[in-house]
């Protein structure tokens, strides 16, 4: 069965915890990464990467049959332009998303002894960022549309983020909602609140180009149609296979 024919306050309660914990898991490493690697930004980072790639793969095998385990707007976004997801229901998706990841880089602050309330100063902002914005995003949602089985999806979009993370400038946000998080922590994962809209622009920007591309490579990603009455759709088999 289709994730998205499960009840919507499931669904949203699979989104806002995956969230939370992805949250938690990106800002939290980046504390106790900074705080062992003896200001050795390589083994920093590479740290922060490795606890993202787990629990990354671990949410989405765990929540990818409650919600379709998105924790990202974007994501919700491009499953609603493709008729799986009514827009009513990609909005609370979204708005969820985005209160469970700042509920997150809260949570890390307080594990971690840090103010609570916190504005990064972080600066992640010029033209080099944003394209590694829109790259990064644009490979998760060819993984995300593409990918052939369900069990495939919590490695492979794992994969895609752990490696973006090092062939990017940006070091892959590719999430909306995670952007947004990270503005509300003046840690290693941070970011400016100033630079916050031109990342999460260029993650929309990205994510669309994904679609594109994903229509041309997977036809199963084609458009569906919505019926009015019940704001859902009941996906194709081979649509459902591949449900992230």
């Amino acid at each position: 069965m289709s994730a998205y024919a499960q009840p919507l306050p499931r669904r949203l309660l699979g989104e806002a915890l995956g969230s939370f914990l992805l949250a938690a898991t990106v800002v939290g490493s980046g504390i106790m990464a900074e705080r062992l690697s003896g200001g050795n930004l390589a083994v920093a980072l590479l740290a922060n990467t490795t606890a993202t790639v787990a629990v990354l793969a671990a949410l989405i095998a765990l929540l990818g049959p409650v919600s379709g385990a998105h924790f990202n707007p974007a994501v919700s976004a491009i499953e609603a332009l493709r008729g799986r997801l009514a827009w009513r229901d990609a909005g609370t998706y979204t708005l969820t998303q985005i209160i469970g990841c700042c509920a997150g880089a809260v949570t890390a602050h307080l594990m971690f002894e840090l103010p609570v309330w916190q504005l990064s100063a972080h600066i992640r902002t010029g033209p080099a960022q944003w394209l590694a914005e829109a790259i990064a995003t644009f490979g998760l949602l060819l993984v995300v549309l593409g990918h052939r089985r369900s069990e495939d999806a919590p490695w492979m979009v794992a994969a895609w983020i752990g490696a973006a993370y090092w062939f990017t400038a940006s070091t892959s946000f590719a999430n909306p909602a995670i952007t947004i998080a990270r503005s509300l922590t003046n840690t290693f994962a941070g970011i400016r609140p100033a630079d916050a809209p031109a990342f999460i622009a260029a993650q929309f920007i990205g994510a669309l180009a994904g679609l594109l591309v994903a229509r041309l490579l997977f036809p199963a990603t084609r458009a569906l149609h919505v019926p009015a009455e019940t704001g859902r759709v009941a996906a194709p088999a081979a649509t459902q296979e591949a449900d992230a």
